[in-house]
């Protein structure tokens, strides 16, 4: 399984992944599901991607051959390449595209082995003349786009990690606590889930600088997630501790 987190805060935004994949207990692999597409100076656009790899990694395949057959003069149609769609929306409907096509070549055959085809993707970035913008694909292709109500994203195993963010993240929350919230999400997933695991992958693009900010990798034993783990299941217990107990229940 997976875990995504994307947040669009007014300084910027933050993309993290985890690296996790499994076909059961016996077969554990590590594989990005984080894409970077940069243009420094015009644009900076990350993917982030859950459900089957197969598919996902298919749709950024399609996308990188669409960008070589720009470069190289071989390009059987004029549809602009990720790098040269005019807007975010545009990127996002490349995406959806390359999703759908997806879908189309091997969703019935997975189906009919009885293996779920399904996938979902983040999109987010900004385009030189307009603001950062964030989307939802679902499996389908289409998508949605994130607003003030709705400054973050996620992808696969939420349930476990939205609490905090829905508590914590708005669109004007300090991008270093915004990155720290991320943090206890992902260590609050898999506490409780075993198939969502480290490298954590995570970069911060800061607004209207259109290059990447800064690009990290979690891995075990990483002293900062790893004293933020240890203090906040700490901190967890004694607040539980001292709330008063239900009289009621005397």
């Amino acid at each position: 399984m997976t875990y995504c987190v994307a947040i669009k805060l007014d300084t910027g935004m933050i993309f993290a992944s985890d690296s996790r994949t499994n076909a059961g207990v016996d077969h554990i692999a590590t594989f990005t599901k984080m894409k970077v597409y940069e243009k420094p100076d015009d644009r900076l656009i990350t993917i982030l991607s859950s459900g089957n790899l197969a598919v996902t990694q298919g749709v950024t395949n399609l996308i990188d051959r669409q960008l070589r057959a720009k470069e190289t003069g071989t390009a059987e149609a004029e549809a602009p390449s990720i790098l040269e769609a005019p807007t975010m929306y545009d990127a996002a409907t490349i995406v959806g595209d390359a999703l759908r096509e997806m879908q189309r070549r091997d969703g019935v055959f997975l189906t009919a082995s009885n293996i779920d085809a399904n996938a979902s993707m983040i999109v987010g970035g900004q385009i030189k003349g307009e603001p950062p913008r964030l989307f939802y694909l679902y499996t389908q292709g289409n998508f949605i786009e994130a607003g003030g109500d709705t400054p973050f994203f996620q992808l696969g195993e939420s349930k476990y990690g939205k609490p905090i963010l829905d508590r914590v993240i708005t669109p004007s929350t300090p991008q270093k606590e915004a990155a720290k919230c991320v943090l206890i999400s992902f260590d609050s997933t898999m506490k409780s889930n075993i198939s969502v695991g480290l490298p954590i992958d995570m970069l911060w693009y800061p607004r209207d600088s259109f290059r990447v900010g800064l690009q990290q990798r979690i891995r075990e034993n990483d002293p900062y997630f790893t004293m933020l783990r240890t203090r906040w299941g700490g901190g967890l217990r004694r607040v539980f501790a001292d709330l008063p107990d239900p009289d009621w229940l005397e």
